[in-house]
C-alpha cells in the first residue's frame, strides 16, 4: 500500500512540477493505520456438540481416535488429555460447611498453577455461591475454564448413589440456576458444557436438558479419587487409563477427595514424560 501512495506522490509531482515554487514543501509520507486503531478479534465462541436426535442434549467423552492435530495423515491421535475436576457441594451441605468442612480445594487449584496444567473445572452452583472469592479467582485465570455441574448436585435420574433427585420438569431451571450463580460470583470463563451429578444420564434427562443448550460432558478415565486415601493408586488408575485424546475426572473437594492434589503431583510429569500434552475440554473437543 505505502509503494502505491508513493508512486502516486511522485506522479503528482511530475504533473505539478512546473508550475510549483522550488522551495514548496514535499508531500508527507502516507501512515499506516496504527495497530490500536484495530479492533481486537471477538472472543472464540467454546465449540459445542450438534443436538442428538430430537434435539436431545449432545454427550461427549472423549476426543475419536484419529482425531486431532494428526488425524488425516496415517499417524496415531495427537498425545492429548483433559484433566477435569468436578468442585461438588450439595445444595442441603450449607450446615455441614457451616461447621467446617471444607468442599473447596485451593491447594490443588495453585498446584494446577505452578504446573501450568490448563484444566476444565466442573462447578456446582452451591459451591460458588460458598466460596464466591475462589470461584471467581479459578474464573478469571485463562488457565481454567467453568463448566456446569448443577447448582444443587442431585440426581437426573433415580438410583444414583443415593443422591436426591432433580424433578424432571426442573432440571434446566437447576442447570441456569448454576449458571446465574457463577455470574453472580463474577466468573468470567464460562463454557456450555454441562457435567452430571455421579454421571448418571438416561434419555429423559437428555430431553429435559435441551433448553439448556448445553453438551453434556462424561469421560473415559475414572481416576478414582473419591474419597480414596492412596495417592498412589490414584495415580495409578489414572496413567493406565490414559489414552491420547482422553478426559480424566477428578474431584476438587477436599473433605470428599483429601489425596488429589498428591495424586496429580504424580500424574503430570510421568504423562508429560510420556509425551502427552494437557488441554482443556474445549480444545480436546475442537478435535
Amino acid at each position: 500500500m505505502t509503494s502505491v501512495v508513493a508512486t502516486g506522490v511522485m506522479a503528482l509531482a511530475a504533473l505539478t512540477g512546473c508550475d510549483a515554487p522550488a522551495n514548496a514543501p514535499s508531500a508527507a509520507p502516507a501512515v499506516a493505520p496504527s495497530a490500536a486503531s484495530t479492533p481486537p478479534a471477538p472472543p472464540k465462541k467454546p465449540p459445542t456438540m450438534a443436538p442428538g436426535p430430537a434435539g436431545r442434549t449432545p454427550v461427549f467423552e472423549r476426543r475419536a481416535a484419529g482425531e486431532g492435530a494428526a488425524s488425516g495423515s496415517g499417524r496415531s491421535a495427537e498425545k492429548v488429555v483433559a484433566l477435569t475436576f468436578d468442585a461438588d457441594m450439595t445444595a442441603d451441605q450449607g450446615p455441614r460447611a457451616e461447621a467446617g468442612e471444607r468442599f473447596d480445594n485451593p491447594e490443588l487449584i495453585a498446584l494446577l498453577r505452578r504446573l501450568e496444567v490448563p484444566s476444565t473445572v466442573f462447578m456446582t452452583g452451591r459451591w460458588a455461591e460458598e466460596y464466591p472469592a475462589q470461584a471467581k479467582d479459578i474464573g478469571t485465570d485463562d488457565l481454567f475454564e467453568v463448566a456446569n455441574h448443577s447448582y444443587s448436585h442431585y440426581a437426573f435420574t433415580d438410583d444414583c448413589y443415593g443422591l436426591p433427585v432433580v424433578p424432571e420438569d426442573a432440571m434446566a431451571r437447576d442447570v441456569e440456576r448454576a449458571f446465574s450463580a457463577f455470574r453472580q460470583a463474577g466468573v468470567r470463563n464460562v463454557v456450555p458444557y454441562f457435567r452430571f451429578p455421579g454421571g448418571c444420564y438416561d434419555d429423559a434427562a437428555l430431553r429435559a436438558l435441551t433448553p439448556a443448550s448445553v453438551t453434556a460432558v462424561q469421560w473415559d478415565v475414572v481416576s478414582g479419587d473419591a474419597f480414596a486415601t492412596d495417592a498412589g493408586a490414584v495415580a495409578q488408575q489414572v496413567l493406565e487409563g490414559v489414552r491420547p485424546g482422553s478426559l480424566v475426572v477428578l474431584h476438587c473437594t477436599r473433605s470428599a477427595a483429601p489425596v488429589t492434589g498428591e495424586a496429580v503431583s504424580r500424574i503430570v510429569p510421568e504423562l508429560r514424560k510420556r509425551g502427552y500434552r494437557f488441554v482443556k475440554v474445549s480444545e480436546l473437543m475442537e478435535g
